[in-house]
């Protein structure tokens, strides 16, 4: 029986994808799997008996992902799961852009209760005109899931669209309009956009990537969206910008104190997977990528482990090592030989520093998982 517990509420329609072999316990009991959505983790404890995290949502900044590698455990997320919620998401924050429609919103809820709205409104509505999304150039930064559905859908509507993404994979790719014309440099998507929208995980390389520097090469008057992350733009040069009029108006989907006071700027309350259908997809895709892990030992959607498949237990025992990538797969073979595991079968990758492998065996003597020991091993799991 494995045990799993949820940091957040998850939604039950993924929940109800575990099997009868899985069951939930209380959040202050151990378990091998953790279910998790914001819930800050950096500050947690894990138990030897944690196998595996996994995130209902594609962003993983609130897990400690080295701490969690070191200790064997895989985390996974679930990318793509909300892609088309940001992808709506951005429809709105791209008109919002170019037309004032909440300023006349907010016009029209402060004449309430007027008997002359209407006459009103035909004369105030010129202080609200605005212009449309259609003709204008968008440039896209980061073309991994959300960012296809959404240059996508910005040429379903006229636009002219500008891609740019230096890890663009040959599915993505495929997966683009032809009409979407791919850049390998940014000063392209800086020098030709009227609107640009970030579609970029939160890393190393990332992190404050629209600075300054960056905006001084946009176009003035450039409308930038960012429903990613707060932490890819450099707030301080952001208002900076938006004071200088370079930025004409920053949508922002996360409200930061910084981006709180910024003037020309849209906060949104972090709305971008929140509809049902992009809880209830993330849900799904985490849970089941956790009892194929579970079950059969293959890693989907890790974040800080390898890809790895090795198709489902059929009639034999498998062993899965989490290790250190300077010890390889051959050689944790050899280990097991020696202790009198016979071997059917095995495969194994690399991501870094770290690697996972997986042996299929016609015998495996009891009590493994205690006596394979080698400088480099993490984690070691027998599934019957």
């Amino acid at each position: 029986m494995y045990r799993y517990k949820c940091l957040n509420p998850i939604a039950k329609v993924g929940l109800d994808h575990f099997k009868e072999t899985f069951t939930q316990v209380a959040e202050e009991e151990p378990a091998e799997i953790i279910l998790v959505r914001s819930a800050k983790m950096h500050e947690m404890e894990f138990g030897e008996e944690v196998t595996c995290i996994a995130r209902a949502g594609a962003g993983v900044n609130n897990i400690p992902l080295d701490k969690c590698a070191e200790k064997g455990i895989v985390v996974f997320n679930t990318p793509g799961a909300n892609a088309n919620g940001v992808k709506e998401l951005f429809l709105f924050a791209a008109i919002a852009g170019v037309r004032d429609i909440l300023g006349g919103i907010r016009w029209a809820e402060s004449e309430f209760g007027n008997p002359d709205i209407a006459a009103l409104a035909e004369k105030s509505k010129k202080q609200f005109v605005g212009h449309e999304i259609m003709g204008k150039t968008l440039g896209v930064i980061g073309l991994g899931a959300i960012g296809v559905k959404v240059a996508n859908a910005a040429v379903s509507l006229g636009m002219k669209v500008i891609g740019y993404d230096p890890y663009l994979s040959e599915a993505a790719k495929a997966s683009l309009d032809s009409l979407v014309e791919i850049t390998d440099q940014l000063d392209v998507i800086a020098a030709r956009s009227q609107l640009i929208t970030i579609h970029v995980p939160a890393m190393a390389g990332t992190i404050g990537m629209i600075n300054a520097d960056f905006l001084s090469r946009c176009r003035k008057g450039v409308i930038f969206i960012n429903l990613a992350r707060d932490t890819l733009v450099n707030e301080p040069d952001m208002q900076a910008a938006l004071s200088l009029g370079q930025v004409g108006k920053y949508i922002c989907d996360f409200p930061t104190p910084g981006a709180a006071a910024m003037k020309n700027a849209i906060i949104i309350p972090h709305l971008g997977a929140s509809t049902e259908e992009s809880e209830d997809n993330c849900a799904v895709m985490a849970v089941q990528q956790v009892v194929d892990f579970m079950e059969n030992g293959n890693i989907r959607n890790s974040v800080n482990y390898p890809p790895v498949d090795f198709g489902r237990v059929d009639g034999c025992i498998r062993l899965c090592a989490a290790h250190r990538s300077c010890l390889k797969t051959h050689d944790i073979a050899q280990l097991l030989e020696e202790e009198g595991a016979v071997l059917k079968g095995m495969t194994g990758k690399e991501r870094g520093e770290f690697a996972y492998s997986m042996f299929d065996m016609e015998t495996c003597p009891d009590g493994i998982e205690q006596t394979l020991s080698a400088d480099g091993i993490l984690k070691i799991r027998v599934i019957k």
